[in-house]
C-alpha cells in the first residue's frame, strides 16, 4: 500500500490533535532518549492510521527531548497504547529519562501579519 501524505499549514485552524511529549533526560542520556522516542515515532508512523506527523527535537542544553506529534484525534492515544510492541518501545524511555505527555486540540492558528514592505526593513 502506497500512502501519500504532506504536512503543511492552513490559513484557518483545522481540527488537529497534538501530543506534546516532554522527556527530561538523565545526565548524558539525551542522544539515547532521542533514539528511543525516534524509534517509537517511526513505529507508529509505519503502522497507525491516526498518525499524521511528528517533529522531534533535542534541547540545546542537553536536558530534554520533545516530540510534537499530530494525530487525527484523541482516541488515537488509546489505540497506540493498546499495541504491546508500542508499549514496550515507549517504556524504554524510563531507563534514560522521566517523561510526560499531554494531548492538545488546535483552537487558534497565528500567522505573521507583516506586509512585504515591513519585511524589507
Amino acid at each position: 500500500m502506497v500512502t501519500s501524505t504532506s504536512a503543511g499549514f492552513a490559513i484557518q485552524p483545522v481540527p488537529t490533535t497534538f501530543i506534546v511529549n516532554v522527556i527530561q533526560v538523565h545526565p548524558g542520556k539525551q542522544d539515547e532518549a532521542f533514539e528511543i522516542i525516534q524509534d517509537v515515532v517511526h513505529y507508529v508512523a509505519e503502522r497507525k492510521e491516526g498518525f499524521l506527523w511528528s517533529s522531534l527535537a533535542k534541547s540545546t542544553d542537553g536536558l530534554t527531548v520533545v516530540n510534537i506529534e499530530a494525530i487525527q484525534g484523541a482516541d488515537n492515544v488509546g489505540e497506540f497504547f493498546s499495541d504491546p510492541v508500542f508499549v514496550e518501545k515507549f517504556a524504554r524511555l524510563d531507563t534514560v529519562s522521566t517523561s510526560e505527555f499531554h494531548t492538545y486540540k488546535v483552537d487558534d492558528l497565528v500567522l505573521p501579519k507583516r506586509t512585504a514592505s515591513e519585511d524589507a526593513r
